[in-house]
Parts: structure tokens; C-alpha cells; sequence
């Protein structure tokens, strides 16, 4: 099955661009959990990291762990803890196999689930992979002020997850966009 194609003049995923507005560039980090991925074939890495940098926003750090829980915790807090990152990815470790376990990890953690991420996630990965999208845990949530986005490992995962994740960074993205929220998130 293919993607859906984009209609003309700005139409993104149920909202438009306004290209009158100036883009806000979000701050991003990006991690790749996985056993066997280093800096040399970390290809879906890669693809967020220019695809973030492409839509104009800052890559502020980037890191590759290995499948365990407390190590993933630790890098995604310490990000947290930072204060200069807006938004984490987290490319693998969705799955069902033993050694997935990006979201045992990072839901305890989660101040607020975004449910709607997933969801949507899973209604355009099923236009890429079929049923196959059930055997993924895509999932995200707030944590500290920061959203955190837990997408699959291959390439195919984090294209589909980026064009949900995208236009939601947009600042431009109407009627409303996450990026409008950041300044709110921490209010009591």
C-alpha cells in the first residue's frame, strides 16, 4: 500500500501552514535504541535527524543505547534535566520482542500520555505496512515539560512517525500545533 498523497497548498495532516507566520525552531535530541546500531549504520537516526534539521529545527544532541530500561531512563532524563531540549525522539525498541523495552521504560516515566500519538501513528503506518503496525508500541507522553516521542527502529516507522510528528512542531501548523503549547506545560 502507499502513503496517502499530500493535496496542494499547504494541506498537512488535517491543518494547514501558514507561510505568512515565521517558524519557531524546536530544540530536538534524538535517541536510537538498539543492540547492534553504532554511528556507521544508525540509518533511522539518520533519517530523523535530517528530517528535523530539514524542517528547520536544532538537532541539540543525539545518542545510541542499548535495549535496557535503566539506561534508556537515564539518557532521556538527563536530556530532560538539560533544560535546552523541547522534544525527544526515541527510534526503536517498540516492538515484541524480548529485548524491546523503549516503552517499559519511558511510560513510568510519562507526566501525560499523548494516546492520540499513537493512534495516529498506527492509522498512517497502516497505510506503509498493513497489519504489520500491530506488532509496533508507538507511544508518547510529557515528561518534565518535554514531549517524548517513542517511534519503531526502521527507516519505514520513523518516516511515517515523523510525518505525524512534524507538522505538530510546525509552528505555523493550524488550527493548532504543540509548539504553542511548551510555553504551558509545567503551569499548576
Amino acid at each position: 500500500m502507499n502513503a496517502p498523497v499530500q493535496p496542494p497548498g499547504g494541506l498537512i495532516a488535517g491543518g494547514r501552514i501558514d507561510e505568512a507566520k515565521t517558524l519557531k525552531p524546536v530544540r530536538i535530541a534524538v535517541l536510537t535504541v538498539s543492540d547492534t546500531r553504532d554511528a556507521s549504520n544508525d540509518t533511522s537516526g539518520d533519517l530523523l535527524a535530517d528530517r528535523i534539521t530539514g524542517a528547520g529545527h536544532t538537532l541539540v544532541d543525539r545518542a545510541i543505547m542499548r535495549d535496557e530500561i535503566e539506561t534508556i531512563r537515564n539518557q532521556v532524563q538527563a536530556w530532560v534535566a538539560r533544560g535546552d531540549v523541547e522534544v525527544i525522539i526515541t527510534t526503536g525498541g517498540t516492538g515484541l520482542t524480548g529485548r524491546d523495552v523503549t516503552p517499559q521504560a519511558l511510560e513510568p516515566l510519562f507526566d501525560k500520555r499523548m494516546d492520540g500519538f499513537s493512534v495516529v501513528f498506527h492509522l498512517v503506518s497502516y497505510q506503509s505496512v498493513g497489519l504489520s503496525t500491530l506488532q509496533s508500541r508507538a507511544t508518547a507522553g510529557l515528561i518534565g515539560g518535554v514531549f517524548v516521542f517513542c517511534l519503531p527502529g526502521s527507516n519505514g516507522a520513523c518516516k511515517d512517525g515523523w510525518s505525524v510528528i512534524g507538522p505538530q512542531l510546525d509552528s505555523r501548523h493550524g488550527p493548532c500545533n504543540m509548539v504553542e503549547l511548551m510555553p504551558r506545560l509545567l503551569e499548576t
